[in-house]
C-alpha cells in the first residue's frame, strides 16, 4: 500500500500543474472541470474522485504554491545572505519553476495579463522573495528591482524551455541569465561592453 501513496500524489501534483495552467490561460471561471479532466486525460468523474470540485482543485493549486514556495525557502534559509545563498537561490528555484510549468504560468499572470480575472491575489512571491532576503516593504530599491528581474527571467525562461522541449538544455542558461539579473559577476563571464550603459 505504500508504494501507492506516492503514485497517487505524483497524479495529483500533475492535476493540480495542468489546472494552474488551465486557470492562467482562461481564468478560473472560465475553466470548466471538464476543460482540467480533458487535459489530464480522466473523465470528469475520475477527475472529481482525486478533487471533489473546482473549488477544491483552486485551494490545492493555492496550497502547492505555498508548499512548494517554502520548500525552497527551507533549502536556503540556513545559508548566510549574499552571493552563496543568491545562487542556490535561483538554482533551487529554477528547478521547482522547471517541475511545475503551470504553477509557475499562473504565478506570472499578473505580470503577463494585467487587470485580467486570472490574476490570483492569494498567490504571492513572498517565499521566493525570501529566498534572497527581500522583504518587499522595507529592501533597497535596486536589490528589490534585482530581485524581482531574477524571478521575471527565471518564470519567462523557464516557461520558454518547456514550450521549446529545452527543460535540460536550458537548464544552465537559465540559472547564470537570472543569477546574472542579481548583479553578481560570475566566475569566467566576459566583461560587460564599457559603451553600454550601466544597470
Amino acid at each position: 500500500m505504500t508504494a501507492a501513496r506516492p503514485f497517487r500524489q505524483k497524479i495529483d501534483e500533475g492535476i493540480l500543474d495542468r489546472a494552474a495552467a488551465l486557470f492562467a490561460r482562461r481564468g478560473f471561471e472560465q475553466t470548466s472541470v471538464q476543460a482540467i479532466a480533458d487535459a489530464v486525460g480522466l473523465s470528469k468523474a475520475g477527475l472529481l474522485h482525486h478533487f471533489p470540485s473546482k473549488d477544491a482543485l483552486r485551494e490545492a493549486v493555492r496550497a502547492q504554491v505555498r508548499t512548494l514556495g517554502q520548500q525552497a525557502l527551507d533549502q536556503v534559509a540556513a545559508m548566510p545572505l549574499g552571493t552563496g545563498r543568491d545562487r542556490l537561490a535561483v538554482e533551487v528555484l529554477v528547478d521547482v519553476a522547471l517541475a511545475h510549468p503551470g504553477l509557475v504560468a499562473l504565478l506570472l499572470a499578473p505580470a503577463t495579463q494585467p487587470g485580467s480575472e486570472v490574476c490570483d491575489p492569494e498567490l504571492g512571491a513572498a517565499p521566493a522573495m525570501a529566498a534572497f532576503g527581500v522583504d518587499p516593504e522595507t529592501a533597497d530599491p535596486e536589490r528589490l528591482v534585482r530581485v524581482v528581474g531574477a524571478l521575471a527571467a527565471l518564470a519567462v525562461l523557464t516557461l520558454g524551455a518547456h514550450q521549446a522541449g529545452q527543460t535540460t538544455a536550458w537548464r544552465s542558461h537559465v540559472i547564470d541569465t537570472s543569477f546574472d539579473a542579481l548583479g553578481h559577476r560570475r566566475p569566467g563571464a566576459a566583461p560587460s561592453d564599457p559603451d553600454q550603459v550601466e544597470a
